[in-house]
């Protein structure tokens, strides 16, 4: 078994999944810049394709995706690094429908994670979202008033239904 795997499940799957990818890869020496101009903040979850909801292909956006699709300082660093040296102009925040970090409260999610690994979680922070419209609007606004992204780029803030794949403009 490869170090790091589990007992459960290694990682020869994906590995093999990775050599057709390779065998078919054609980025190779590709610059990084965001050649359409597009960040996105979104979150983890597993039913969102940023590109293709997009209509984009790899190479063409910078995505930055977190539990709650947050602007976080993590995601500021990487919006200021794609701002100033990836291309980016046009930058949206993309929080989603049914997500955990928005259903569930943070005892709910600790409680739910100290049952799956067995032990105590009530130290660990998720940091749950009590509103996402509101805090949607308090993520355009960190973005917008960064004093390294200001006015340079347009910033909108868009909510994504996972259960019909369209992008509702909220801000």
């Amino acid at each position: 078994m490869n170090e790091g795997a589990t007992p459960a499940k290694g990682f020869d799957d994906l590995l093999a999944a990775n050599q057709a990818f390779a065998a078919r890869f054609t980025l190779g020496g590709f610059d990084g810049i965001a050649h359409r101009g597009v960040a996105v903040v979104t979150c983890m979850d597993s039913r969102i394709d940023p590109l293709r909801m997009l209509g984009l292909s790899p190479g063409d956006a910078k995505i930055f995706r977190n539990p709650g699709g947050r602007v976080t300082a993590n995601a500021l660093e990487a919006l200021v690094l794609g701002v100033h040296l990836l291309g980016v102009e046009r930058i949206l925040i993309v929080p989603h429908t049914r997500c955990a970090m928005a259903s569930n409260t943070e005892a709910e999610l600790r409680e739910r994670v100290g049952a799956s690994a067995g032990q105590d979680a009530s130290w660990q922070g998720f940091h749950v979202i009590d509103n996402q419209h509101e805090a949607l609007l308090a993520d355009v606004r960190a973005v917008r008033s960064h004093p390294l992204i200001g006015d340079q780029v347009a910033v909108g803030g868009f909510m994504y239904d996972v259960d019909t794949g369209l992008l509702d403009q909220v801000v």
